[in-house]
């Protein structure tokens, strides 16, 4: 049996930088430390062309390597077997970057079929060739795909540079790897569904956009038969609003239901719990609508990961991974009794906070710009620079550069939209006065002390319902839930858009 090797010692020294590099956060600061030192270079900012020179130093060294006949870890002594094997998953994962890029773009055209993929045999081979076993190797092609989608995902859908964005993609990337990839890939990486996350954020803040980037990262496995992955990622992604509806039809969307389990229901109608893939996410917005009993039926999936559909006693597995988000504070919610305790810290796996648009410029004005190209591009099916300046003209000159966003992204995407139509975003479809008559109406009824309560709640909700013209924002300041809100604002007689 031939000896087994050693690195060199500047071998070792730069390999274990680069084993370090590669299990860290790549959205993190310490990321970019790492690869300054690799590159014995300044870079302020983690860009291409600083990945590129990573890249570019760690091939030269696994070329030598292969020169010699040494780019196989289980040859290398104990350590030192390690850290190769670490630098060889690592040539292999940004060797094909491109190519899973492609990959991502195409399956997201194909929708819920899952795509060839046609490099999978050039990945399995080099694999195979440095040491690892074919089901190794298999594991491992899933791992980089995986770790691609989720880069890609959480850089283009939540962009920004100001220091909150940066610590929420950080977020989200220990979300699905935790804190370090290597522990992932030993032990976590088919356990994942036993973590549930809850997303706190203001209406319009980019909670839905944060809770895919998270359901469409998780991993999948591969089919070396088919030369498919196992599932499309746009699949195993599931979200369900439950302000959408009422009371009466939350359970049967969220559980499904038998025929005949209530007036209506003339079929069997699967909920979004039997609706996910074994490898999948649930995505539950406005978790804080959420009654006592949905709660306790919640509560059950997960614990015991398993569900009853309305009408059915049998007892259904749910395999997947549920992520939650609120725009109401959670602390008045558990202090007032209206939502569990233990339903709370069964959610709790992981809290991340999305940031409010107001924030987020504030940290980085230039972040207005970034984001207008998006919206404007979004909107235009291109990219237009003289768009975004005469959108970002419109809104400096209606709005002023200090307005607050009540209504965040999806507010600005809205504005986006009215100037490109009119070319002009006028501040009081935004932001109205209060009018003298509402506040006078409540003024004058505490004073004389003949309001009800009803009264009292439905003439505040119009007050404010009139200032912002949203109801989520409305159910943000008053704490109660959206179809609260809108029974009020009706009693009040307010004509009701679609917010």
């Amino acid at each position: 049996m031939a000896s087994l090797m050693r690195l060199s010692t500047a071998d070792r020294e730069f390999f274990r930088l680069v084993n370090e590099a590669g299990s860290t956060n790549p959205f993190s600061t310490k990321r970019l430390e790492m690869e300054r030192r690799i590159t014995d270079s300044a870079h302020e900012t983690r860009n291409e062309s600083s990945v590129d020179l990573v890249i570019l130093k760690v091939l030269r060294r696994i070329k030598e390597l292969e020169k010699s006949e040494k780019a196989d870890w289980r040859r290398y002594r104990e350590e030192d077997s390690r850290l190769v094997f670490g630098v060889l998953l690592f040539d292999v994962y940004y060797r094909f970057t491109e190519a899973f890029d492609h990959l991502i773009l195409a399956q997201v055209k194909a929708g819920d079929k899952p795509c060839q993929v046609p490099f999978a045999k050039e990945v399995l081979s080099l694999l195979c060739s440095r040491g690892f076993t074919e089901e190794e190797a298999v594991r491992f092609f899933a791992i980089c795909y995986q770790l691609r989608r989720a880069f890609y995902f959480i850089h283009h859908s939540l962009i920004g540079e100001s220091a909150s964005m940066g610590k929420l993609r950080c977020a989200l990337w220990n979300n699905v790897f935790t804190f370090d990839i290597r522990e992932y890939e030993k032990s976590l990486w088919n356990r994942m569904e036993d973590f549930s996350t809850l997303i706190l954020g203001e209406t319009g803040s980019g909670k839905g956009a944060a809770a895919a980037a998270i359901g469409r990262s998780g991993f999948i496995p591969f089919d070396v038969d088919k030369e498919t992955f196992v599932e499309s990622f746009t699949k195993n992604f599931i979200g369900v609003n439950l302000s959408q509806f009422p009371e009466a039809l939350i359970e049967s969307e969220l559980f499904g239901h038998k025929k005949g389990a209530f007036t209506g229901a003339i079929d069997d109608q699967p909920g979004v719990f039997a609706l996910c893939t074994p490898h999948g996410s649930i995505f539950i917005d406005e978790i804080g609508d959420a009654s006592i009993p949905v709660q306790i039926k919640l509560l059950q999936v997960l614990q015991e990961r398993t569900f009853s559909p309305l009408g059915e006693r049998t007892k259904c597995r749910f395999n997947g991974r549920v992520i939650a988000a609120t725009n109401k504070p959670l602390d008045t919610l558990l202090q007032r009794g209206v939502f569990r305790e233990d339903f709370y810290y069964r959610l709790c796996s992981d809290v991340i906070t999305v940031p409010p648009l107001r924030q987020r410029l504030e940290e980085d004005p230039e972040e207005m710009t970034a984001l207008l190209e998006l919206l404007v591009k979004r909107t235009l099916g291109e990219p237009s620079s003289e768009w975004v300046a005469l959108v970002r003209d419109v809104l400096y000159r209606d709005l002023g550069k200090n307005y607050t966003w009540p209504g965040n992204v999806r507010e600005m995407e809205q504005a986006v939209r009215r100037i490109l139509l009119s070319r002009e975003c006028r501040r009081n479809l935004y932001a109205k006065p209060v009018p003298d008559d509402l506040s006078g109406q409540i003024q004058q009824g505490i004073n004389k002390g003949d309001l009800t309560a009803k009264q009292l709640l439905s003439t505040y909700c119009a007050l404010l319902y009139k200032k912002y013209e949203n109801i989520e924002e409305v159910a943000r300041r008053t704490q109660m839930d959206r179809r609260t809100v809108k029974r009020y604002l009706m009693a009040a007689g307010c004509p009701l858009d679609n917010s």
